[in-house]
């Protein structure tokens, strides 16, 4: 059977031991879902993984609040170490990825971890802590959609959200490896769904 189409477990005993992975492509509204989740239900003690990067911090960044900042040397030597769950580097020298360490001093401090991740590096996070884990893939209701809200918000030239909608095709490959999946047609159910869903894996009425 294929594990990541099994119901996750629910960890009963332990709230620490909660992660919860959200990827999608681009427009699909997971950064709204998932901030409405953490800013109007605080019953879920949702925290943001604190994630590194090798970039320079930029404004008023503080190390180990927004990001843990790291040099290209360093990040490569924690990258032969196995230490990261996940990275990814964007550009030469430009890597951004989420420490084991890090994930679970978070958890052990009573945190309910969030991850918003892109799709490889969400089923990179589900394979490594299986049923502590529950991934959902918030899907758009159609390329179509897609690209009308891409569209929509006039930040990007005709190319880029070429470029966009190309590699959301892709990434909507991966649906089915994650635990549950919310469409988002219309964001107030796309929400509710999200939030039975993380209601349930936490054991919360």
């Amino acid at each position: 059977m294929d594990e990541t189409k099994k119901t996750p477990e629910s960890p009963i005993a332990d709230s620490r031991h909660c992660f919860l992975i959200f990827s999608a492509p681009s427009g699909s509204g997971k950064s709204t879902i998932i901030n409405w989740l953490m800013q109007e239900h605080p019953e879920l003690n949702l925290y943001f993984s604190i994630s590194c990067t090798s970039r320079a911090p930029r404004g008023t960044e503080q190390d180990g609040v927004e990001y843990f900042f790291l040099t290209p040397e360093e990040f490569r030597q924690r990258i032969a170490n196995n230490e990261f769950l996940e990275y990814e580097e964007v550009y030469a020298d430009r890597f951004y990825g989420t420490l084991k360490a890090q994930v679970e001093k978070q958890a052990e401090a009573g945190q309910n971890v969030v991850f918003d991740v892109d799709v490889k590096g969400g089923c990179n996070i589900k394979d490594y802590y299986g049923g502590r884990a529950l991934s959902i893939f918030i899907q758009p209701p159609s390329i179509e959609e897609l690209r009308r809200r891409l569209t929509g918000r006039g930040t990007d030239t005709p190319e880029v959200i070429e470029d966009r909608l190309a590699k959301a095709a892709y990434e909507l490959t991966f649906a089915d490896r994650f635990d549950r999946i919310v469409v988002n047609d219309d964001l107030a159910t796309a929400e509710a769904q999200a939030l039975a869903y993380v209601k349930e894996f936490l054991n919360l009425k």
